[in-house]
């Protein structure tokens, strides 16, 4: 009996089918990754997907429609419907999406308009940040705040040169201080509150020509970086983190100080840390500071008289530390004081000028001290087990208004030295880090 073979075709056709079963022969074969992920099982790539990956080789609209993909790609879950809009190349139609034309002076091939910002606040969104982002080559703002966007922040970020405002804000985010934010030529406002960034604070944030400075409700650690004061900053917030060591030493800040040195800035909040040490003498010259918290450290000793000089202050929060001494009168007479709490630490005298002064407007707090015959006071065996005054190098001795406070002659240095007439001189013998008042009559 002779064997029949099937016609030649169909066993070309049978060969051909069992080849494409293996999905290393698609590749082989120079099949497109379409036709090769469906032989292979998978389906084949959206069309959205298929189009931004086209789209990234092209012009600027078509980059912008590829990172825009890219980021609602990124997104795993969108209980609103924030991207819902986010199909087809009209991507100026896109909710949260903001075109305009391109800034002066920028490239962008004949464009008329392109994405200059991107509006997802309290979109709810969870996901990452992807680093295609940086395809919107004329983004000026980027605001994502409370969202659950987490992950790291992609190094990508750098290549957005026109970008001013950056608030990531109120998310998940995690990891080291995100460096790339730092290479973002005309940034203006950063804003990482309330995520998981830890690690320490490089120095060359407050190096940055920055407007504010939000970092406030981190895991940050370790030491404030002794450039906080050359900021040009107006806000900057640092609170509840675990930094420790001291507060920076502000330095020469007298009427002639510059604006780029800590002139401009008006609200630092502090609170919440782990800073130890002395009160620096030379925050009294700020000239500009309306809001100072310290509050909720481990700060010692005597309170300088140089915070009498915050003529514009009005908030002074040091409550909850372990100052000692007696308050100031100086600070009494700050005119422009809404809040001054000092409740919680270790004081032991406080004048009736201040009672009158400030306790009538009801803007004095001062409970939880050890002032003798004042109600709500610390237990006396809790004042008296203190451990001491903070040091030698903390000690202050109460005098008239300091000088420097309105004479640009007199300058307040960092440590023991202090400069007068623009000639700084050391005082022997004394330890490192300690504070030195010169009252000029």
């Amino acid at each position: 009996m002779t064997r029949r073979w099937p016609p030649f075709s169909a066993r070309v056709a049978a060969a051909v089918f069992l080849l494409l079963l293996s999905p290393a022969a698609t590749s082989q074969l120079g099949l497109g990754p379409a036709i090769a992920a469906w032989i292979n099982g998978s389906p084949p790539p959206s069309p959205d997907a298929a189009a931004a990956a086209a789209a990234a080789a092209s012009g600027p609209r078509s980059q912008e429609y590829a990172a825009l993909q890219a980021l609602k790609v990124a997104v795993t879950d969108d209980p609103k419907g924030a991207l819902a809009s986010w199909q087809g190349a009209n991507v100026c139609a896109y909710k949260g999406v903001y075109c305009s034309a391109p800034p002066d002076g920028a490239a962008a091939a004949g464009a008329s308009t392109v994405v200059a910002g991107i509006d997802l606040n309290r979109a709810n969104l969870r996901g990452t940040l992807p680093d295609a982002v940086s395809l919107l080559a004329h983004l000026t703002f980027l605001h994502l705040n409370s969202n659950r966007l987490g992950g790291a922040v992609p190094d990508t970020l750098r290549d957005l040169q026109y970008l001013t405002e950056l608030d990531l804000s109120n998310n998940l985010f995690s990891g080291p201080f995100p460096a790339s934010t730092l290479l973002i030529p005309s940034l203006v406002y950063l804003d990482l509150r309330f995520n998981a960034f830890s690690g320490e604070v490089p120095p060359e944030v407050f190096a940055k020509e920055l407007d504010a400075v939000f970092l406030n409700d981190n895991q940050f650690e370790g030491q404030i970086p002794d450039t906080l004061w050359a900021s040009p900053a107006t806000v900057i917030t640092l609170a509840n983190n675990h930094f420790t060591g001291a507060v920076p030493a502000a330095y020469e800040f007298g009427a002639g100080a510059g604006a780029g040195a800590g002139g401009r800035v008006r609200e630092v909040l502090f609170l919440n840390n782990n800073l130890t040490g002395c009160v620096p003498e030379a925050l009294g010259f700020l000239p500009s500071m309306q809001v100072l918290d310290l509050s909720y450290n481990a700060l010692s000793g005597h309170l300088p008289g140089t915070l009498s000089c915050l003529s514009g202050i009005e908030v002074l929060n040091l409550a909850h530390n372990q100052l000692t001494g007696e308050l100031p009168d100086l600070l009494c007479d700050l005119r422009r004081i809404t809040n001054l709490s000092v409740s919680f630490n270790f004081f032991s005298g406080i004048s009736q000028r201040c009672d009158r002064q400030l306790g009538s407007r009801g803007v004095f707090d001062f409970v939880g001290n050890c002032v003798p015959g004042r109600d709500m006071q610390r237990p006396q065996p809790e004042c008296d087990e203190f451990p001491g005054e903070g040091g030698l190098s903390c000690l202050r001795i109460p005098g008239a208004r300091p000088a420097g406070c309105g004479d640009a002659g007199v300058t307040i240095g960092v440590g023991v030295g202090v400069g007068i007439g623009g000639l700084p001189f050391g005082l022997p013998g004394a330890a490192a880090g300690g504070v030195v008042t010169v009252t000029v009559p």
